[in-house]
């Protein structure tokens, strides 16, 4: 691979997923294209680079941005998000809600699935799913493998490893061989679309909770900043935003604010002081609901 193929990569991951490749990632393109270029019957980094400036190249750019998008993902990743959704958000939503009855949920690059899949065992470990609520969980990647994949809720005997509680596994899951196959009924609380973070949002309709974690770390402040203002856009004035650890909106939007006292959760600036309060209400709120379904 010359270097003018490794500038024209770069570019060429930016441009159609936002993926931006340090200087010293030649490894990774190695390690990750290869396998590509030889399903495609070419023979070397060069030879698919040449067919990506083809018309005929489409196809296996979909592919090409595939295989160097990172996706990792766990059940239950790093438990705080959960525990917040649980705690905070759902209560608080469920209480600002209780006449529209219906709870909107976006994930976005939730990959092979588990953190959709994870939602929807917490509501349904919950009793909700069965309440008088209307929850929808649109999950949404750029990789139509991984939402295959997803929508297959087949998951290897260390996947189900990752953070998935015993209990959860046994009651959410059965066994075939070495495969652990995630039950039809989580299944269908959850809806898989294909979505470039690059592309517009409209189409999605308006979401009370989104999650979009350990994905804006890949990219450059500037897609980082537009991302972030169009998620506002397509938010209720006052739902909630969940970011990865590692993530802030700090220095790159005024669009939300930080929910004191719980990491990676943020509001829409819009939202109400009462929204952003931890007050008992909303808990009693959901437990009168609970009781009721």
């Amino acid at each position: 691979m010359t270097p003018a193929d490794y500038d024209f990569l770069r570019q060429y991951l930016k441009d159609n997923s936002g993926l931006v490749l340090s200087n010293d990632k030649q490894y990774l393109i190695d390690s990750r294209l290869m396998p590509v270029a030889r399903d495609a019957g070419l023979t070397s980094i060069s030879e698919l680079v040449a067919k990506l400036k083809t018309p005929l190249g489409r196809s296996v750019g979909e592919k090409v941005v595939e295989a160097m998008t990172t996706n990792e993902s766990f059940f239950f990743r790093d438990k705080t998000p959960f525990e917040n959704f649980k705690e905070v958000m759902l209560p608080n939503m469920m209480e600002a809600r209780r006449t529209q009855r219906s709870i909107r949920i976006w994930c976005a690059a939730a990959s092979t699935g588990q953190e959709p899949y994870s939602i929807a065992m917490i509501l349904k470990d919950m009793g909700l799913k069965a309440s008088a609520f209307r929850f929808d969980i649109i999950g949404t990647d750029i990789s139509r493998e991984v939402l295959d994949r997803a929508k297959a809720g087949t998951y290897s005997q260390f996947e189900v490893q990752r953070g998935l509680p015993i209990q959860m596994l046994l009651e959410y899951f059965k066994q075939e061989g070495d495969t652990w196959i995630i039950s039809q009924a989580i299944r269908q609380m959850v809806q898989l679309r294909q979505l470039n973070l690059f592309d517009a949002f409209t189409s999605l309709g308006k979401f009370d909770i989104v999650f979009i974690r350990n994905v804006l770390i890949y990219f450059e402040q500037s897609a980082k900043v537009d991302i972030l203002e169009r998620v506002a856009k397509q938010m209720a004035p006052d739902g909630y935003m969940v970011l990865g650890a590692a993530e802030t909106v700090v220095g790159l939007t005024d669009a939300f604010v930080a929910v004191q006292g719980h990491r990676g959760l943020y509001q829409p600036k819009s939202a109400q002081s009462s929204s952003v309060s931890m007050s008992g209400s909303g808990l009693s709120g959901l437990s009168a609901i609970r009781k009721s379904a």
